[in-house]
């Protein structure tokens, strides 16, 4: 079997003997009450690289996004949401539009259309600004200038989503380092920052930790902790996860870059032996690589003799515009040799279908 399924882009495991050993596996205190040492310094570390001030640990997105619009918004406020936006973030949303909270949508990356309902009836508001830091859909990162900017000019905030950057992108792209070097996300790579921006991260991409942190200003992350209902309510992560993310971070310090080399070099291999039988697919080197049949084949029928052939790969539909489709998220434990079996399966699929090509998302 061919796994194209996992999104462990840098193939990063944590088996237990690479960890440091805990005499507990949970406190049994909330984190409002009480975080280990190893977490704070430790979200300290990743805020960091992501160039923010300040960080905090959560046991999931879900943790803090259900808290966040809550803790940051107030009567003055109204929340736009980029239409792409991952869902987890859009559920935090919703909680706040049902206790009667100001909400817009505005198009995917569409900086004139989130001017255009920031004229609209809600004016003088302050904006909260919701978006994916990079969207592996469409394979673009947002406009973080302009939604920042924007943010600045109204007094407002710029909520990013940066899941699948943080671990990839990172400072500096050039052909010795495709994505960047540091893997700090996607404020590193659009070289920006400001107290305006808040991070919502997980670690369980790239970093293979499910463990999510909260990233930004020393006063936002202190006012999360103080107000957060789910640092309260719910287990906080375990110490075990947390010696995990300890790894990550090592690890990531150590070889990461050299990694990231080897993952960009397994993308464009897959990219370029697609091109050579006149297929198309994502034009961007990260690692989730989409392709759309014509209408003659769908991409269900696909996805199915794929698997026939022992290969799996991720039917969905596309965020920013609904559309059927089918990825294969690539990482660092694939070889040269899988990625070339799958493309003669795939020319295979296509010869026995008389489907002459795809086209590019």
């Amino acid at each position: 079997m061919i796994d194209f399924t996992s999104a462990l882009y840098l193939g990063f495991r944590h088996a237990s003997h690479e960890l440091q050993p805990w005499t507990h596996f949970t406190t049994g205190v909330p984190a409002a009450l009480e975080s280990p040492a190893v977490a704070r310094q430790l979200a300290a570390d990743f805020a960091q690289l992501q160039r923010c001030e300040a960080g905090t640990f959560a046991t999931s997105t879900l943790h803090v996004f259900w808290d966040l619009f809550g803790v940051i918004a107030d009567s003055y406020s109204a929340i736009y949401v980029d239409r792409g936006t991952y869902p987890i973030a859009a559920w935090g949303v919703e909680r706040i539009a049902a206790r009667g909270g100001l909400v817009r949508w505005f198009g995917h990356h569409d900086t004139h259309s989130l001017r255009r309902e920031l004229r609209k009836g809600f004016s003088g508001r302050r904006p909260i600004i919701v978006a994916d830091g990079f969207c592996p859909s469409c394979g673009r990162g947002s406009p973080i200038e302009q939604y920042l900017a924007l943010a600045h000019e109204h007094g407002g905030y710029l909520v990013l989503d940066d899941t699948q950057a943080l671990g990839i992108f990172g400072t500096s792209p050039s052909l010795a380092a495709p994505y960047g070097k540091g893997g700090g996300g996607m404020l590193r790579r659009a070289n920006v920052a400001g107290p305006e921006v808040v991070l919502v991260s997980s670690l369980a991409k790239a970093f293979g930790v499910p463990l999510a942190i909260l990233s930004g200003s020393t006063e936002i992350v202190k006012r999360f902790e103080a107000l957060s209902e789910t640092r309260m309510h719910c287990s906080p992560p375990s110490v075990a996860t947390l010696r995990a993310a300890d790894n990550a971070f090592r690890k990531n310090r150590e070889a990461g870059d050299d990694t990231r080399f080897r993952l960009a070099q397994l993308v464009a291999f897959f990219q370029n032996r697609i091109g050579s039988m006149g297929l198309a697919t994502s034009r961007t080197l990260f690692p989730v690589q989409t392709i759309t049949p014509t209408p003659a084949i769908t991409v269900l029928d696909l996805h199915e003799q794929l698997a026939q052939r022992g290969i799996r790969s991720v039917l969905h539909h596309q965020r920013h515009n609904g559309s059927p489709a089918l990825s294969f998220l690539l990482n660092v434990r694939h070889t040269f040799e899988e990625i070339e079996r799958t493309v003669e399966a795939l020319h295979e699929i296509l010869w026995r279908l008389r489907q002459p090509s795809f086209v590019s998302r």
